[in-house]
Order: C-alpha cells, then sequence, then structure tokens
C-alpha cells in the first residue's frame, strides 16, 4: 500500500513512541502550551487518534513565566512492568523529570525530578534496572550523550553521570534512545539542528553503557543535501517494531511552503520511514537514507485505509483534546459550550509572555479557509494566527468609542501595525474569515453575501526561519481588554 507523510500534521515535534500489546503510544513537545505533551494511540502505525495529554494540572509543569518556545522539551515514552513512563525536561527551570500512569487514558503522577542536566531524556529498563539519558556534560565535566543508573521510584541517581558518545561530528547532538536488538545495545541521536542540517545518526555496543561503534555511514537518515525538496529538517527519531516484526522510526520533519521556499511555519511534524537491518545487524532508514513525502510498501495490509480529519468545527473538535491554551489558563475567563465559546478579556494581550485569554487548534495543512461569527461587548476579540508573541497576524472586532470596527492588524518583530479596518458603527457582530495558502493569509469580513477584503499578508513572516523558535503557528480565538466579554459560534476550518 501507499501511505502519506505527515502521518500526524501541524505543530507536533519531537515524536516519541511504544508499543503495548497491538497498540501503539506516542507522544511530542508541546513548549508553553497547555495541557502539556499531547498523547496519541494507534492500532496501524498511518491513523493516530489523540486520548489525552500527559501533563494536565498546574502542579505538574511550571508555565507561568516561560517564553515562547520555553517549557517542555522532547518527551520520551516507555513502558515497564505495568507502567508507562513519560520523561521530559522543563527547558525554562531546567529540571528533567518523568511521570508515569498505569492507565494510558487516565491521569499522570506528579513528576519525579532527575538531578541530571541536558535536556532530551530517555528512560531504558533492563533486569530491573532503569538507566536514565539526556544530551549535556557529565559529572567529569565530559559533553555529549550522559547516562546514569536511577531508582526508578524515587529518581535519585544509583551511578555518577558519565559521557558515553560524543556522536558522529555533527553539532548539537541530542534525542538520545537506546534499545537492545539483535543482541547489540543500539544509541540513537540526533545532530546538526533541528534546522536544515538535521539527521539522525547511531552506534551500538555490547551493554547499555558502551563503549558505542559509531554506524560507518552516518548519518542514517537526513534530507539536508535535497535542495528544493520540500520535506526539509528530518531527524529527532524513535525506532519501534511493528507486529510484523518490521522495523520503523518515527521522527520530525517539516514541509516548507515552496519546492525553492525555504521557510516553514506550520511547526515540526510526525513522520513515518520504514528501516531495515543487514545481515551485520547494522540498519539503513527510508529511500537511500532520505525520508519521502509518500512510501510504497507491503510492511501494511492493503485494508488499512490512511484517514484524514479535514474539517474542524467546535462540535467535532473536542475543547479538552485538540484545543490549547497559552500556558496555565485562568479557567474563570473561558465558558466552553456546545456549538459555542464565550471568552472573557484581560489586560493581558497576545504581546507578552503570560496567558492571554486565548484557546487554539494547531494549523494542520497550508490551504484552509477559517470562519467564525463573533460579538462583541468591549475590549477586543477574533482570530489570531499564532506564532509567537511577536509574530501574529489578527482579525477582530474592537470597540472605541465612535463604535464598532473589523481590523487587520499585522505583528512582525517590533512592528505592530494596523492595516486596515472596517466600521460597523452600532454593529458589534461580524463574521470573520481567513484564507490561507503555502505563500499568504488573507483577511476578509463576511456581510451582505459577500466578502470583504481587508488585506493579505505572507506566511514567511510567521516561519520559523523568521521568528525563530521550536513551535509552529496556531489558529487561536482570543478576547482582550479588561471587561470584554466575546461569543465565538459557527466555527469552522477547512482544509482544501
Amino acid at each position: 500500500m501507499k501511505y502519506n507523510n505527515p502521518v500526524i500534521k501541524g505543530f507536533y515535534p519531537d515524536p516519541s513512541i511504544c508499543k503495548v500489546d497491538d497498540t501503539y503510544y506516542l507522544v511530542c513537545s508541546s513548549f508553553q502550551y497547555f495541557p502539556g505533551v499531547p498523547l496519541f494511540e494507534s492500532k496501524d502505525l498511518l491513523n493516530w487518534t489523540q486520548i489525552g495529554h500527559c501533563l494536565t494540572r498546574k502542579s505538574q509543569i511550571h508555565l507561568e513565566t516561560v517564553s515562547s518556545s520555553g517549557g517542555v522539551f522532547a518527551p520520551t515514552i516507555r513502558y515497564n512492568n505495568g507502567r508507562f513512563y513519560m520523561t521530559t525536561t522543563n527547558d525554562t527551570t531546567r529540571q528533567n523529570f518523568y511521570i508515569w500512569t498505569e492507565d494510558i487514558h487516565g491521569e499522570w503522577s506528579e513528576p519525579i525530578i532527575v538531578d541530571q542536566g541536558g535536556i532530551d531524556p530517555d528512560l531504558y529498563f533492563e533486569d530491573g534496572k532503569a538507566f536514565f539519558m539526556s544530551n549535556g556534560t557529565d559529572d567529569e565535566g565530559i559533553g555529549g550523550i550522559i547516562q546514569c543508573e536511577i531508582d526508578i521510584e524515587t529518581g535519585n541517581k544509583k551511578t555518577p553521570s558519565r559521557s558515553v558518545w560524543q556522536g558522529s561530528g555533527g553539532r548539537y547532538l541530542e534525542s538520545p534512545h537506546l534499545y537492545k536488538m539483535n543482541g547489540y545495545y543500539y544509541l540513537m541521536a540526533s545532530e546538526g539542528g533541528t534546522e536544515y542540517g538535521h539527521m539522525v545518526t547511531y552506534a551500538r555496543g555490547d551493554s547499555p553503557s558502551g563503549p558505542f561503534e559509531p554506524y560507518a555511514k552516518n548519518p542514517v537518515l537526513t534530507n539536508r543535501n535535497l535542495g528544493g525538496y520540500e520535506l526539509q529538517g528530518v531527524g529527532h527519531g524513535d525506532l519501534i517494531q511493528d507486529e510484523e516484526v518490521n522495523w520503523w522510526i518515527f521522527h520530525l520533519g517539516f514541509r516548507q511552503i515552496g519546492q525553492w521556499l525555504t521557510y516553514h511555519h506550520l511547526g515540526r511534524e510526525v513522520f513515518l520511514t520504514p528501516v531495515t537491518f543487514d545481515e551485520e545487524g547494522w540498519f539503513t532508514a527510508g529511500h537511500k537514507g532520505t525520508t519521502l513525502m509518500s512510501f510504497d510498501t507491503d510492511r501494511i495490509s492493503d485494508t488499512v485505509i490512511q484517514q484524514e480529519k479535514k474539517s474542524y468545527t467546535f462540535e467535532n473538535a473536542d475543547w479538552n483534546l485538540e484545543w490549547c491554551y497559552l500556558r496555565h489558563p485562568n479557567t474563570e475567563n473561558y465558558l466552553l459550550e456546545q456549538g459555542k465559546i464565550k471568552l472573557k478579556g484581560t489586560e493581558v494581550t497576545l504581546d507578552v509572555p503570560a496567558s492571554p485569554t486565548f484557546i487554539g487548534l494547531r494549523q494542520k495543512d497550508f490551504d484552509a479557509t477559517i470562519s467564525v461569527d463573533v460579538s462583541l461587548t468591549n475590549g477586543e476579540a477574533g482570530i489570531t494566527i499564532y506564532m509567537d508573541e511577536q509574530h501574529h497576524y489578527d482579525l477582530a472586532i474592537r470597540k472605541e468609542q465612535s463604535g464598532y470596527k473589523v481590523i487587520e492588524r499585522l505583528n512582525i518583530g517590533d512592528i505592530k501595525s494596523v492595516e486596515n479596518e472596517v466600521e460597523l458603527g452600532s454593529d458589534h457582530h461580524a463574521t470573520l474569515v481567513i484564507q490561507a495558502s503555502h505563500e499568504r493569509y488573507s483577511f476578509l469580513m463576511h456581510a451582505d453575501g459577500k466578502d470583504i477584503l481587508l488585506g493579505t499578508a505572507q506566511t514567511k513572516y510567521l516561519s520559523s526561519e523568521v521568528a525563530g523558535g521550536f513551535t509552529g503557528v496556531l489558529i487561536g480565538l482570543y478576547a482582550s481588554g479588561e471587561g470584554s466579554v466575546a461569543e465565538f459560534s459557527k466555527f469552522k476550518c477547512d482544509y482544501l
């Protein structure tokens, strides 16, 4: 059968996967968004259903003063002796920790801190032992992938942290994962930075602590030399074996906005690539070491149909799963109902690293039409195409002394400009429409049976190449201004 990448679209970076019985479970980074660490399940590797989040309580994760692209970095999910474990980093507080649950559909424990630095932590279990790894510097000041044995009940170190591998020479060695396969211990990592030079590398040894012999043809997977290809930034992978004992790598990558336009704004997404072992126990990945936008494979039955959700509404998008908040929300400012939402604005705006009244969906594809009806009393409310505090496009209804207006505002770095406005007089209601394409957003107001174009803006100014950071664009609904109350209804996001 032929399957298409990405298998999970939109800003879901740093995937990690485990398998229990016939079900696969996958987690991703969430950075400053809450709830933290989206959690998915699948029976066939292609069709993924979000079943929750790992970090659902304020006590589990500090986000109050987290800047954009701070907070929750690269999680790992593992299963051992009846428990699921998820380990991750709060990069803002520089703490590595893990949580656990015996019910994957239930709540997770409070964090257990591990006194080892670096980011991108990993857990490996064997013979009653738990090994903890991250990138960083060991107890002797040696950099690389560092490892210690821990007491899994307390997080306390049982051995010193020791650097076990320095990679293949690429910058930003990160994302370690340890496996035992074919009688060897395989240590897989990423190098080159989570940008256009990203790559997956690995080594193997005879013990979980090495020494490790690098794969002679590293990197095993990268799209770094494929100029003019849509799919770039391939790296940060996790291996999994399916029911038919085939091996796969789940990894991140991103789609640039055009074949020759080196910008991406949808964020880093989840890709699936086949892995093959040779007779000597070394593995290769993908098509000649690269990832493709689609693979023809006999590893997945033709009876499996890869499905894709093309339309999102208030009715079919779960408030607790697909929608998310900026940092810890004040829930009193949100009234979530069937078919509509009421938002109460505060003095906190979208322009500061705090928690404005905001609820958002990840943008999952380039071409889309987004619309919503908004009614407002005071202040401002509308749709934001949001990358971070300094990079977002807003289409909103605003109350002023002279009456109500619909405004189109662009926020690009230090430049904040209301590009156009339409007077509404005493009418406090508007239908707002945003049309998205690979290269532009168009901002419209629907009135009297026709669309009034307020303006357009280039997508590249919301890209990671311009804005920096590690997130992707969210389609947000927001309200701001003390005393403002807004009601949103008839929300729809249709992907072409």
